[in-house]
């Protein structure tokens, strides 16, 4: 049964994806369902993902155990258990990423998180899970630190499709386009087809107001309180204004003729996190054609209960969200350690769930071993 708000969020042009994998999701039919009747058209996973889905119930007890009694260790299990899911879902969307010529239908696996800060060896873990999914609707999730940016244009280059994640700054996201178009004239001068080719820069959202607000909080000014739960979605619409006009002119329409896919900006981290704000927010003031929301199932249930999708609430507010910038310094927030604290914590937190997703693993495999 079709879902109204959802329905209106997609005829807006936002492609719904769901924030979330895992093998029950899989073989349930849950997944199932949610393309059938709630518009979702894309999956993204990453490793806190994966280790909360190997850390709860049994469904995947008979593949770890088949790899313990094979002699795998816990790296190779992790890579078998998770490209497999990911894989199995990217057969699921087959339809959607065939009926939307590759724009849709995606599923995303990250790269090692302890790799972020290193080039060369990102590079060669995107080339390995690419050959290793071995499916033309799969996005390799590389992080836009300083050591990923040149490890995106290398990968995109050699025609591989990409989610850059982790993104915070509009400084840094003007980067990770840059890093895209680079990478699609290596792939053009190395003879790949750029239509095959696609990427989404998933730009976070809600982790920006968390750390801003906490900050407004410490300041305690009625200037500084006025502005909570502003910043966020300010951020978001100027990198919006600067997706505008990155893709446009001669040297990207130079590429377009040549078949080249825009990057499409993806909202992600959209679950409020602070329960006075609308469970809606991160999506209903983010429409507008062409984007990608990806939401964990909360967030979706939300906006299929209480959504309003009044049409596009993006184009045209970068104005408005510089405003907001040029209040919050005054009030005394320092938006370049921000955002510096915001993607060191990212990293850390996807290489504290890393290491748990290794222990989860590693006590399986003793335990299901024979």
């Amino acid at each position: 049964m079709s879902k109204p708000n959802l329905e209106a969020l997609s005829g807006a042009g936002v492609s719904i994806w769901l924030d979330d994998l895992s093998r029950e999701r899989l073989t349930s039919g849950n997944l199932d369902e949610l393309i059938r009747d709630w518009n979702v058209v894309g999956v993204t996973t990453n490793p806190t993902i994966f280790a909360g889905a190997l850390s709860k119930g049994e469904s995947y007890d008979e593949q770890v155990r088949e790899l313990a009694n094979r002699g795998a260790d816990t790296e190779a299990t992790i890579r078998e258990v998770t490209t497999t899911d990911v894989r199995n879902a990217c057969d699921k969307f087959r339809d959607i990423y065939n009926s939307t010529n590759g724009v849709d239908g995606r599923v995303s696996i990250e790269v090692d998180p302890r790799l972020a800060f290193e080039t060369d060896k990102t590079v060669a873990e995107a080339q390995d899970l690419w050959k290793t999914v071995d499916r033309p609707n799969l996005l390799v999730k590389i992080p836009a630190t300083e050591a990923g940016i040149p490890a995106i244009t290398k990968v995109i280059g050699e025609g591989i499709s990409v989610n850059v994640t982790l993104i915070f700054s509009v400084e840094r996201y003007e980067k990770v386009m840059e890093a895209y178009i680079a990478g699609l004239e290596q792939a053009k001068a190395n003879g790949h087809d750029l239509r095959s080719i696609h990427s989404v820069a998933s730009f976070f959202v809600s982790r920006v107001d968390t750390e801003i607000d906490k900050r407004l909080d410490k300041i305690g000014t009625d200037e500084a309180t006025a502005l909570k739960g502003k910043a966020a979605l300010a951020n978001a619409w100027i990198a919006y204004g600067s997706f505008e006009k990155t893709f446009r002119g001669e040297r990207w329409e130079a590429l377009k003729a040549a078949g080249a896919n825009a990057q499409r900006p993806l909202w992600a981290s959209t679950g409020v996190k602070d329960p006075s704000y609308s469970p809606t927010l991160y999506v209903d003031q983010l429409v507008v054609n062409d984007v990608v929301n990806t939401m964990p199932e909360k967030t979706l249930q939300a906006v299929a209960d209480a959504g309003k999708i009044t049409g596009d609430t993006v184009t045209g507010r970068a104005a408005e969200g510089q405003e907001v910038f040029d209040q919050l310094a005054a009030a005394g927030i320092d938006l370049q350690d921000v955002f510096v604290a915001l993607e060191t914590e990212g990293v850390e937190k996807f290489e504290k769930s890393w290491e748990e997703l290794l222990e989860t693993v590693t006590n399986q495999l003793a335990q299901l071993k024979g």
